[in-house]
């Protein structure tokens, strides 16, 4: 019996569910598929697809020390995969295939055809549940439904996790398979993937600084993982609201992307602090948290298949007005609001790929409160650039800041980006490292600069004046969401 591994967003060999259920199958291929335009569909950023690239460069040869041949399986679409798959493994004599589930809609609906179509050839397709800590539908409320609320949730799955945490936190170890017969070697298919599609738009030196900044080595990400849980996971609390501190574990990318799992980030927290997930102390109790936060919108992107129709959860949310200003928008996107803190974030996106998450909030609010534009057009603009570009977690923050999906800030509570500068970035160090034309402020001024100051620096004046335009958001929401007006009004009142 010969099996197949079909790799997605879970390019590890370390704590598989899938790659060791085929291995336990005997000898055994696997699969990575290349889509490119579906990628564009799904706006998956160019630093992303290139981490792809050199996680499997890396991924090739540990694979192959455990026996296993990884093969490239080409299409445009997800439309294509079940035939295509279905060739690929008549041709190998493959019998079995196995591969962790996905929880976007046409994921899933791209593996339903292809079990039916597998089916038809006589090979069985088998999910496993290597994506989350929990298999969504198995965490619910009372009333048989989906949580819409965090507290509840996380709540709910700590007592899931703590009543089985023994076994729970048992890594699967990869089996070590016997090596591929000759014969199988030979007629092994080309795993070339040429550098043109990897790069998928980079340039040269950000390929460079995106190798530089975000290493692709599994041992590498398994030793930030370690270097993390054992010390500086301890101030995570206080030191992740820092954007100029390196306060958080940047795991995300590899979250994203499956170079580690949501369960080893668990494993490794809890052996190198307590052994009971309630009893931690505050940093590891909250990076447990934020775990729990992507297992909690990977739930709500399974229950609700909306969320994959660029829909918002909330469906009293539909009628909201959305200003259509292409110029404030461009001036978002390339840092040149004239306000600080959300120019500099901006920029620390576009050129690294990444974005600090306490800033991902400042400036989300601001593109869809301040400047009152539709929020699909930021979701779509992060993924486009985003490294850890994740469909659950980067719909669930831009519903959260927009005050239209799950657990969402209320719609009349605004961020202030400047006070939120003041008080996350006190001396503008992370603001001066972005916007080296405001370098010369002190760190009063450099949070919100004034207009003489800001024509020496050539730097622009703010294009919309924070108070005024928050009030212009909650009046906007107001009128859609009647049931929350009179609180609106109060927060109205507050600001008079």
């Amino acid at each position: 019996m010969t099996a197949l591994c079909w790799f997605r967003t879970d390019l590890r060999t370390v704590d598989n569910p899938a790659l060791t259920a085929a291995l336990q199958s005997g000898p055994a291929y696997a699969v990575f598929v290349v889509a490119p335009e579906q990628w564009r569909l799904h706006h998956d950023a160019p630093a992303k697809i290139h981490l792809w690239w050199r996680t499997l460069d890396y991924l090739v040869p540990e694979l192959e020390k455990i026996g296993v041949a990884l093969k490239i399986l080409r299409v445009q679409t997800w439309q294509e995969v079940p035939e295509a798959l279905s060739n690929f493994c008549q041709t190998l004599k493959v019998n079995s295939v196995h591969c962790n589930r996905e929880h976007g809609l046409y994921e899933r609906q791209r593996d339903q055809a292809s079990y039916k179509v597998l089916a038809q050839a006589g090979i069985h397709l088998v999910g496993h549940d290597g994506n989350t800590l929990l298999p969504p539908g198995t965490v619910k409320t009372g009333n048989d439904d989906y949580y819409r609320v965090f507290t509840p949730f996380s709540k709910a799955c700590r007592i899931k996790l703590k009543a089985n945490l023994t076994n729970f936190l048992t890594p699967l170890e990869t089996l070590l398979a016997q090596p591929l017969p000759k014969d199988m070697v030979a007629d092994a298919l080309s795993t070339q993937w040429p550098e043109s599609e990897a790069a998928m738009g980079l340039g040269e030196e950000q390929r460079l600084n995106m190798t530089k900044w975000w290493p692709a080595r599994s041992d590498d990400v398994l030793a930030s993982l370690n270097t993390f849980t054992q010390a500086p996971i301890h101030e995570y609390k206080v030191q992740r609201d820092l954007p100029a501190q390196p306060g958080t574990s940047q795991l995300s990318p590899y979250l994203a992307s499956g170079l580690v799992s949501a369960r080893m980030c668990l494993y490794k927290a809890l052996k190198e602090n307590t052994v009971d997930i309630e009893k931690t102390g505050e940093g590891v109790h909250t990076w447990v948290s934020e775990i729990l936060w992507r297992e909690f919108y990977q739930h709500l992107l399974h229950g609700y298949p909306k969320l994959s129709m660029h829909k918002p959860l909330r469906d009293d949310t539909l009628g909201i007005v959305w200003r259509d200003e292409p110029d404030e928008f461009e001036a978002w996107c390339t840092g040149r609001t004239g306000i600080p803190i959300v120019d500099a974030a901006m920029r620390q996106l576009v050129n690294t790929g990444w974005m600090h998450n306490r800033l991902r909030m400042v400036v989300a609010m601001f593109l869809t409160k301040n400047l009152l534009i539709d929020w699909h057009k930021g979701e779509a603009f992060f993924m486009q650039h985003l490294v850890d570009g994740d469909l659950a977690a980067n719909n669930g923050g831009w519903q959260w800041s927009a005050s239209t999906g799950a657990d969402s800030a209320p719609y009349f509570r605004v961020f202030n980006p400047v006070s939120q500068s003041e008080k996350f970035d006190a001396d503008g160090v992370f603001i001066k490292k972005w916007l080296p034309e405001l370098a010369s402020l002190d760190s009063k001024s450099i949070h919100d600069p004034t207009p003489l100051q800001r024509q020496s620096l050539n730097y622009p004046m703010a294009i919309v004046d924070l108070k005024s335009s928050r009030v212009r958001a909650i009046e906007a929401f107001k009128n859609h969401l009647k049931n929350d007006a009179k609180i609106a009004d109060d927060a109205l009142n507050v600001m008079s």
